[in-house]
């Protein structure tokens, strides 16, 4: 048991890191998948991967609370309007998604899911990053609170891509944002709000799906093992995540994203290499 735990608190740091950083959390849970397995059915892993999300997700909430938070007594009426605003411009930003890619989850999943198209999608968008930031291009947009609406759907657009594994969702999103003129921290804080109702809105349906399988079946949710595991790999992504994105705001004030880009490159050569290594060993 306490090994387990070990693995669900190592999946969550991992499930933090690369949530919230644009070099895509899939590509990562593929290789660390081939190496370190918990102990427990397919269903409840596909149903864990989407509860440490949840604790990604509250990072975000717990960090921009009072920013996000329109009935702040602390906040002018012109203040909550702004922040009324923005979480229209977050809503209206997550509807290209809702509409491309919810219908599309389960086939994609099932579908594209392989290294080879994660590998491909790592190295496309990390030649993206470095294409883009090479252009040396002044941006327009320094405050989040200057996005229009017509920016928000645009950034909401390049959020569809990341249906493909391996694009990344914060990658997406934040290479869209500065392709449309916005600057780094914006690209990266926009991203972060577009993730609450995107991943609530995913995690919630595979959740619910979970549940009522399970329920129909008359069997219990999870046994306390289980649970533990959850609650283990919630924590840890939670923590994590608000480590991860305190990090990347204040990294993009005076950097580049052109090291995720180099990263993502040599992620996606590594994953290529390593699946075409492997079904040679395993026949060898």
């Amino acid at each position: 048991m306490f090994i387990e735990i070990l693995k669900s608190a190592f999946l969550g740091i991992v499930e933090g890191i690369t949530e919230w950083l644009p070099i895509s959390s899939t590509g990562h849970l593929i290789l660390v998948d081939e190496f370190i397995k918990l102990n427990v059915s397919t269903e409840f892993m596909d149903m864990y991967r989407y509860v440490i999300q949840l604790g990604a997700i509250l990072a975000v909430l717990v960090l921009f609370f009072h920013k996000l938070n329109p009935f702040s007594p602390k906040k002018s009426s012109l203040q909550r309007e702004h922040t009324w605003s923005l979480w229209f411009k977050v809503v209206l930003a997550c509807i290209p998604s809702a509409v491309v890619g919810l219908p599309l989850n389960d086939w994609m999943d099932t579908h594209l899911m392989t290294p080879t198209v994660v590998a491909v999608a790592l190295i496309i968008y990390g030649v993206g990053f470095l294409f883009i930031e090479n252009r040396n291009k002044a941006p327009r947009i320094q405050r989040t609170g200057e996005l229009t609406w017509q920016l928000a759907l645009g950034i909401g657009l390049f959020q569809t891509l990341a249906i493909v594994p391996g694009t990344s969702r914060s990658g997406s999103t934040i290479l869209g944002a500065i392709i449309l003129g916005c600057a780094r921290p914006v690209a990266a804080e926009f991203s972060f709000f577009l993730a609450i109702p995107t991943m609530l809105g995913v995690s919630a349906l595979k959740l619910a799906k979970f549940f009522v399988e399970k329920l129909a079946a008359g069997q219990a949710l999870f046994t306390g093992e289980e649970f533990i595991i959850l609650a283990v790999g919630f924590v840890v992504s939670f923590l994590v995540s608000m480590v991860c994105i305190r990090f990347l705001m204040d990294f993009v004030k005076k950097h580049d994203f052109k090291p995720f880009g180099w990263y993502r490159i040599a992620l996606g050569i590594l994953v290529l290499v390593y699946f075409a290594l492997v079904p040679a060993a395993t026949a060898a």
